[in-house]
Order: C-alpha cells, then sequence, then structure tokens
C-alpha cells in the first residue's frame, strides 16, 4: 500500500488523532501526513516554542477548512495535569479515534557508569509518559468501544546490546503493555499497534550519538538510518493495515531473525560486539 495513494485519498478525512511526542522526529512527521490525509490532530509535548512550529507546518498541509490542528504542552508522564487538559480537548473536539505515543529518549552508557536513577528516569519517561495517556483515554475508548492506540517501542524492544541498559527494558515494558492490551481489549472493539524503529534520524538520536559509549557507536554504523518520514510512512500504512506489529526498515529482518534463530541471532551480535571493542582500542 503506497502512502501517495492514502494521501491522494485522503484517507484520513475527518478523523482525530492525538499524537504524544509530536512536536518533533517521528512525531512530528507523522502529524504532517496525517493532515495530508484529512486529520485533525492534537500534538502533545513539553516545550510550547517548538509545538508552535510545528503547527505552523502541519496548517499549510491541511486539505479541508474543517481540519484543525491544535497543541497541549504538558508532560505526558504527569497525569494530574494532563488528564483534565485531554478531558478539556475531548469536550471541545469530540473523543480521538488515535492516540499516538512517540515519547522517548536514550542515555546509552556503559552500565558501570549508571546510577540506580539513570533507570528510574528512563523508565519513568519512556514507560509511564506512555502508559498515562494511555489510562486517561482507555475509559473514553471502552465506553464508544472503539479507537487504536499506538505506541512506539524499538528494536530495542526485543533485543538488547551493550550500551543500553537503560532504555532497552523501557521498550521491553511498552511491548508488554501493547501485548496485555491487544489481548483485553478485543471486546472493546480497540485496535493496538507497536511500531519497532530501527535507528531513526532524530534531534534525539543526534544527542545519543553524542553520548554513546565508543563500542555502541561503532556497532551503530552498521545499522541503516532511516529518516523520521520514513518511519512515520510505515507507522501510517500499518494503522492503515491495522498491524499489530509495525515494523520498518531492517527491523523486520532482525525481528524474523531474532524470533526464528535466537541463538545465531546472539552469537552474530557478540562477533560483531567483539569486533567493535577491538575498532574501539584503536580509536584514541
Amino acid at each position: 500500500m503506497k502512502l501517495t495513494k492514502l494521501i491522494e485519498r485522503q484517507q484520513f478525512q475527518g478523523k482525530l488523532a492525538i499524537i504524544c511526542g509530536g512536536s518533533k522526529g517521528i512525531g512530528k512527521e507523522t502529524a504532517k501526513f496525517l493532515v495530508q490525509m484529512g486529520a485533525s490532530t492534537c500534538l502533545i509535548a513539553r516545550n510550547q516554542e517548538e509545538l508552535s512550529k510545528t503547527i505552523q507546518e502541519c496548517h499549510s498541509l491541511k486539505k479541508t477548512k474543517d481540519q484543525f490542528i491544535t497543541s497541549i504542552a504538558c508532560d505526558t508522564t504527569d497525569k494530574d495535569k494532563l488528564e483534565p487538559l485531554i478531558n478539556q480537548f475531548i469536550s471541545e473536539h469530540g473523543v480521538p479515534d488515535y492516540l499516538i505515543n512517540t515519547v522517548g529518549y536514550a542515555y546509552p552508557k556503559y552500565i558501570q557508569d549508571l546510577t540506580l536513577l539513570d533507570f528510574q528516569q528512563n523508565m519513568h519517561i519512556n514507560y509511564e509518559g506512555v502508559l498515562v495517556p494511555i489510562l486517561i483515554l482507555l475509559p473514553y475508548f471502552m465506553k464508544l468501544k472503539k479507537g487504536h492506540i499506538i505506541s512506539t517501542s524499538s528494536m530495542m524492544g526485543y533485543f538488547g546490546i551493550m550500551g543500553y541498559a537503560t532504555y532497552s527494558p523501557t521498550k521491553f515494558a511498552i511491548v508488554g503493555l501493547s501485548e496485555v492490551l491487544r489481548h483485553e481489549l478485543k471486546p472493546y472493539n480497540i485496535n493496538v499497534s507497536i511500531l519497532y524503529p530501527p535507528d531513526t534520524e532524530t534531534p534525539g538520536f543526534e544527542k545519543e550519538n553524542e553520548i554513546k559509549p565508543k563500542e555502541c557507536l561503532i556497532l551503530s554504523e552498521n545499522a541503516k538510518l532511516l529518516s523520521a518520514a520514513k518511519v512515520a510512512e510505515n507507522l501510517i500504512v500499518g494503522i492503515v493495515k491495522n498491524k499489530f506489529q509495525i515494523l520498518p526498515g531492517e527491523a523486520k529482518l532482525y525481528n524474523f531473525l531474532y524470533r526464528l534463530i535466537p541463538k545465531i541471532f546472539r552469537t552474530l551480535s557478540d562477533n560483531e560486539y567483539r569486533q567493535a571493542i577491538k575498532k574501539a582500542k584503536k580509536i584514541v
């Protein structure tokens, strides 16, 4: 299914999406595509200035006069603040058709350099920042027996490599939550999807590269970097096809190999790590 065809026929005309983490990266590109296809959107992020810039970009892509693009400036981990804001939005605009969670960050470090607080902070933002919007919107979705929850995991959500000790568990947690939601919400006709992006060209990824252990950076060089727009394109197509697992780029192949031949996959991963260690020693 081609994205261009979805745009041409305005696949999401009359639909409404809330996008958490919608001011930049994958969330921003997803918002732009949805607006081009006729959807109205509410973008949630902490920085109002970045939200305003993204809204301005989205406005130029509107297809109908009935579309609207608005925002909520709030930390998605703060349920006490976020819940009344979402409730107010719903009272004014109605229950959204989609909740798209793209909130998260990585903090790649050597395990011996990490503190308990580092683990807690990464779980707080990456997991609770996804969980809180779901908990807020679930009563609405369940009452109407409709809705689609899409959450962003990672390739690190089904296997782990060195450097990602704080990050990978948060992405496994999102997968576990989504698996339960998929099963438990079947009687309510609520769809659930998980996005597994590979390394993606985003502002967050640039910051991540600045602090990565040398071996981790070398391992990342072997991966094919996708643009945020390409990942968003895969996300949109996955939503239309109602896929539970959305696997852009190399994520699909890696997922297949890890599930099919886990022992061989780990052996290959270990070999790459040994080579990265040797290469890292030569870097001054």
